[in-house]
């Protein structure tokens, strides 16, 4: 991300607290956890998501990739030797009655 130009100050803490007090559900997970411009960013998410996400403004929670897929950011090294997996970033909104949340795709990748 700070590639990207995002600033970012590291907490290495166990991300299952941390997702669990902000709301998102165990099946959302991923291997990151981050807090920007006061919306959850979960997982291998592309830093032009986070821009959209800040520029669009929406009433969510935040936005997550599920799982670690292969050709995500951070998952596109060499060791995968260019492979791709499709995967979506999904918009994480609450559903207003207690921990449920709902989720539609923010942004799909089929490359």
């Amino acid at each position: 991300m700070e590639q990207a130009g995002f600033r970012a100050t590291v907490h290495d803490s166990g991300n299952q607290a941390v997702r669990a007090k902000l709301g998102l559900p165990l099946r959302l997970g991923s291997c990151h956890t981050a807090l920007v411009g006061g919306y959850l960013v979960e997982g291998h998410v592309p830093p032009a998501d986070v821009r959209k996400l800040l520029q669009q403004k929406p009433k969510a929670l935040g936005i997550a990739v599920p799982g670690m897929p292969i050709g995500s950011p951070g998952m596109d090294g060499p060791a995968y030797g260019g492979r791709k997996d499709p995967f979506d970033v999904l918009l994480v909104t609450k559903t207003g009655s207690g921990s449920d949340v709902s989720t539609r795709v923010f942004s799909a990748y089929r490359d």
